[in-house]
C-alpha cells in the first residue's frame, strides 16, 4: 500500500508546487508589448509614462538576485508615478524574460541587453537604480554605455569580489551535472517551505511587509530554470567583480550609494564603502539599523538620491536621519520596547 501511496503524495505535492510557481497571468497595468526582442531573446519590461509635468529624467530600475521587476515596482511605482518615465525590467532569466545566451550569466551581457531595451523603449539616457546584484548591472551599464547613464543610485550593491563563497544551495544548483536535478526536484518543495523565513531574513532586522511575497511574485524565483540561472549568476559574480571593479574609477556619472550598517546579505564595508572610494565624487549614505532591503525600507531616501543625481538640492542626511528614527526599534524584542516605554 505504501509503495503506491508515496508516489501519489509526491505527485500531489509537486502539482501544488507547480501551481504555486506557475508564470503569472498578464496584468492590467502591463503595457503591450511587454516582451521585446533585444537580439535573439526577449526582455520583459513595464514602461510607466510620465505625467504632464514630469520633474525628473527617465529612471531605469534593475532588481537584485532571486527577484523580478515586481520588486522595484512594489517599492517605487506608487511614489514616483507621474514624476518621470519609469522603466522596470526583468533581468535575463528572471520574471518573464528569456535567459538568452551564455553571456547573460555576467553583468556585462545583461547591461548590454538592458541598453538595447532602453533604446527600443525610447529612452536614450536615464538615471539607473540598481539594488544588490542589480548594482553590478548598473555599474556595467555606466562603464559600457556611459552616454546612456545620467546618474546612478546604488542600493546595497554587490559589486566587489569576496572570499566567503556563496550559499550551499547556489553551489548545488549551479553544478554542471547535478544542478538541473537539484533545481527541479529539491528547490521547489523546499523553497515553498523556506520562502517566508528567507524573505524575512533579507529584510532583517527591518520588518517585511506582510503582502511582500504575494505582491512581488517572489515564488517565481523557485521555478527550476530561473533558480538555476540565478544560482549561476551569483556563483559567477565575485570573479566578474575581481576583473571589472578596477574600471569603476572611470565612472563619471553623478552617484549616490545607500547601504545599511546591519546588512547581513551584502557587506557594506566590502561593497558600498569601497565603491564610494572608487567613484570620484560619489555620495555614500550609511543608515543605522537598516538591513539589505534599502530599496523598500529606505525608499524615501532612494527617491531623494534620484532627485540629487538629477541635479536638485536635497539634504540626504536629513532624509536618512528620518529613516533611522522610523526603523530605530526594528529587530528589538517586544519586551524591550515595553520596558523602554515604561521607564
Amino acid at each position: 500500500m505504501l509503495k503506491f501511496l508515496l508516489p501519489a503524495v509526491l505527485l500531489i505535492a509537486y502539482l501544488m508546487v507547480a501551481l504555486a510557481i506557475a508564470p503569472p497571468k498578464a496584468r492590467a497595468d502591463d503595457e503591450a508589448p511587454v516582451r521585446i526582442d533585444v537580439g535573439g531573446f526577449s526582455l520583459n519590461s513595464i514602461l510607466v509614462e510620465p505625467g504632464k509635468k514630469p520633474d525628473l529624467p527617465p529612471v531605469v530600475f534593475i532588481h537584485g538576485a532571486s527577484a523580478s521587476l515586481d520588486d522595484p515596482m512594489f517599492s517605487f511605482r506608487a511614489k514616483l508615478e507621474g514624476r518621470a518615465k519609469l522603466l522596470f525590467v526583468d533581468r535575463p532569466g528572471h520574471g518573464n524574460s528569456d535567459i538568452g545566451g551564455k553571456d547573460n550569466i555576467l553583468p556585462d551581457g545583461q547591461a548590454d541587453a538592458i541598453a538595447r531595451l532602453m533604446k527600443k523603449r525610447g529612452i536614450s539616457k536615464a538615471i539607473v537604480v540598481g539594488h544588490s546584484f542589480g548594482g553590478a548591472i548598473a555599474a556595467a551599464l555606466a562603464m559600457r554605455h556611459p552616454d546612456m547613464v545620467s546618474g546612478l543610485v546604488f542600493l546595497s550593491p554587490a559589486v566587489y569580489p569576496w572570499d566567503s563563497g556563496v550559499a550551499w544551495y547556489y553551489d548545488a544548483a549551479s553544478a554542471p551535472v547535478t544542478g538541473p536535478l537539484f533545481s527541479t526536484l529539491v528547490v521547489p518543495p523546499l523553497g515553498l517551505l523556506a520562502i517566508d523565513r528567507a524573505t524575512r531574513g533579507v529584510f532583517a532586522p527591518n520588518r517585511r511587509p506582510p503582502d511582500y511575497v504575494e505582491k512581488t511574485r517572489a515564488l517565481q524565483a523557485l521555478r527550476p530554470v530561473a533558480f538555476r540561472h540565478n544560482a549561476q549568476e551569483v556563483a559567477s559574480l565575485s570573479d566578474w567583480a575581481r576583473t571589472a571593479s578596477p574600471g569603476y574609477r572611470r565612472i563619471s556619472a553623478p552617484t549616490v550609494i545607500i547601504t545599511g550598517d546591519t546588512d547581513g546579505i551584502v557587506s557594506p564595508e566590502i561593497h558600498s564603502r569601497h565603491l564610494a572610494r572608487d567613484i570620484r565624487g560619489a555620495t555614500l549614505v550609511t543608515v543605522k539599523n537598516l538591513g539589505h532591503k534599502s530599496d523598500y525600507v529606505a525608499s524615501d531616501l532612494a527617491i531623494a538620491a534620484i532627485e540629487k543625481v538629477a541635479g536638485r538640492k536635497v539634504n540626504l542626511s536629513s532624509v536618512a536621519r528620518a529613516v533611522e528614527r522610523r526603523i530605530a526599534d526594528d529587530g528589538k524584542p517586544r519586551g524591550d520596547k515595553v520596558r523602554n516605554a515604561t521607564d
